[in-house]
C-alpha cells in the first residue's frame, strides 16, 4: 500500500493535480509540470487517486513567521482585522484568532 507523505506535496505537484482535474493524462499532466508518466503515476497511487486536501491550491494551513510580523505590524498601526487580512490574502478569522491566541491575558492590549 503506498503511503502520501509531505514530502511528496511539492511545488510541481500540486499543478499536477490541477492539471488532471482539467481532464488530461497522467502522462500529459506530469509533462506539463515537468517529470515523467511514471512519477504521476506514483503520485496518484499515492494519493489514492484522490487529489491530497494540500493540494487545492491552498495557501498553507499555518501562518508565516512574516505573516505574524505583518499582523503585528498592522495592529501597532490601528488597522482592522479585515484590512490585514487582505493585506495577507487570508481570512479574517484566521487574522482574528492569531491576534487572539497572543493576546496579553492580563488585560495589557
Amino acid at each position: 500500500m503506498a503511503v502520501f507523505t509531505d514530502r511528496m506535496v511539492l511545488e510541481r505537484v500540486q499543478p499536477f493535480w490541477a492539471v488532471l482535474q482539467r481532464g488530461e493524462l497522467i502522462t500529459d499532466a506530469a509533462a506539463e509540470v515537468g517529470s515523467y508518466r511514471k512519477k504521476g503515476t506514483r503520485w496518484v497511487a499515492a494519493a489514492g487517486g484522490v487529489r491530497p486536501r494540500r493540494g487545492r491550491d491552498l495557501k498553507g494551513r499555518c501562518l508565516t513567521f512574516c505573516e505574524r510580523e505583518e499582523i503585528a505590524l498592522c495592529r501597532a498601526r490601528g488597522e482592522s482585522i479585515r484590512c490585514s487580512a487582505r493585506r495577507l490574502g487570508r481570512s479574517p478569522s484566521t487574522v482574528s484568532r492569531e491576534l487572539r491566541r497572543n493576546a496579553d491575558r492580563r488585560g495589557g492590549g
